[in-house]
């Protein structure tokens, strides 16, 4: 990477789903003191999340460098062509190279990067993160399985637990975590490397089920939710401290969070405005649409135009195309969320509000190769509420056991440069990390 008698290395450090202001309150509060340490020595900044702000576009954008109309990764589900058959993109889908394909010449540690299974061979290691249905196409090279397995090593945790008992959700949290750090710790001795990849996705597990215990002292799980940020912070410690001068650290997360105050059922919405119709005949997930449907949405909140030519019960003429967005946006963008829902455990609201922040269209936000792909329209929701696209729901707002929804806007980057590179970050997008460590390199 240099011609430095000793090589630098760059670590790069993921939290999944870990907000911005969060992280920033837990380091000056001394939770995290490796993390505020950090701060000052380094460039500290709220990252923007490209739309939807889900894992697997986040994570698509930071590990190639390019937002989704590039690297066509629009969600956790898709649609096959010509058809309403759903269809769940992986590794193999994205469409350019990530960072450790780019540099085949560079030894690479990547453990545990959302998004990136099945693994392909590489110059070093890779265990994929989440979601990874079989470990034996997660890891690469199969000869790690061994040590993986006598330590315990899981992809993620069982979130199905906190649907049933959230001490065994926590339980089964912190013990992944454990084997999540041993096996960093094997893979950093043992292995020849010149970049390492760590994320935590624990931070987003907790967030989703637990976000009411970040901020309440008198709440249950307040001390649990702190000591998985000490377990992180200490991590982060011992690799700055094993760090030099010359190397490079980056810590970011691939999107926010904040509480949920209720979900919005789009498709519910699509269908009491006269957009979606429904075919009561037998029908699996969308090939439920009927011919009079104008548009539908997959999840969290994107929005496809019912294509004549696309779909087979494609119903929207190109000549109508415009008229029918700018319908939507005009929909979406007067919906309010009603003073009389009582969220979960929760009080009225008191006053009406508007949910909906903007209407993107794919245009405006998306640029690429694979912007034909993409969704037509995509929802930017208000902080708060969580979009949800299944389908024959039977109300506009409802809630359920997630407490914590994503937010795009209140990601963040540290970025500890190597002596000599300067780095200045205004307005960072996920997107934007490639570069940096390209910047590291040359």
């Amino acid at each position: 990477m240099n011609n430095q008698a000793t090589k630098s290395k760059i670590v790069l450090i993921g939290l999944d789903g870990a907000p911005f202001g969060l992280v920033d309150d837990l380091a000056n509060r001394g939770v995290m003191p490796n993390f505020q340490a950090l701060k000052k020595q380094a460039v500290f900044a709220q990252m923007q999340a490209p739309l939807p702000a889900v894992s697997a576009v986040s994570w698509s954008s930071i590990i190639t460098g390019q937002n989704p109309g590039s690297h066509g990764i629009f969600g956790f589900t898709d649609l096959a062509p010509q058809s309403y058959d759903l269809v769940f993109p992986n590794f193999n889908d994205l469409q350019v190279p990530s960072f450790w394909q780019k540099y085949p010449k560079i030894k690479q540690v990547v453990l545990n990067v959302p998004s990136t299974y099945p693994v392909k061979p590489l110059n070093g290691i890779h265990i994929a993160g989440f979601v990874s249905p079989d470990i034996e196409q997660a890891v690469f090279p199969t000869n790690s399985l061994a040590k993986l397995r006598e330590l315990k090593y899981e992809i993620d945790i069982d979130s199905y637990l906190a649907h049933r008992d959230i001490d065994l959700f926590l339980e089964n949290l912190f013990q992944v975590n454990q084997a999540r750090i041993a096996a960093y710790r094997y893979f950093w001795q043992e292995s020849d490397w010149d970049i390492f990849w760590l994320v935590f996705t624990g931070s987003d597990r907790l967030g989703h089920f637990l976000y009411p215990a970040y901020a309440n002292p008198n709440h249950q799980y307040h001390t649990a939710f702190l000591d998985y940020f000490k377990q992180v912070d200490l991590v982060i410690g011992e690799i700055a401290q094993q760090l030099c001068p010359h190397d490079g650290l980056l810590i970011f997360s691939d999107h926010g969070m904040t509480e949920n105050k209720a979900n919005i059922n789009v498709n519910y919405f699509l269908q009491a405005n006269g957009f979606l119709c429904l075919d009561k005949s037998p029908g699996e997930f969308y090939n439920q649409i009927s011919p009079q449907s104008k548009a539908f949405a997959l999840e969290p909140g994107r929005i496809y135009l019912n294509k004549k030519g696309k779909y087979p019960n494609g119903a929207v003429e190109k000549a109508q195309e415009e008229k029918v967005l700018q319908e939507l946006s005009d929909a979406f963008l007067q919906l309010e969320f009603p003073p009389s829902f009582v969220p979960m455990g929760g009080t009225s609201a008191g006053k009406s509000q508007k949910v909906i922040e903007r209407v993107a269209r794919k245009e405006q936000i998306y640029s690429g190769q694979q912007i034909d792909r993409a969704p037509d329209l995509v929802l930017d929701e208000k902080p708060g509420f969580r979009l949800r696209a299944g389908l024959n729901k039977n109300e506009l707002f409802d809630k359920d056991i997630f407490t914590g929804t994503h937010t795009a806007n209140d990601a963040f980057l540290l970025v500890k440069p190597p002596s000599g590179v300067d780095i200045a970050l205004a307005s960072p997008k996920a997107e934007d990390i490639v570069g940096i460590i390209d910047k590291f390199i040359k």
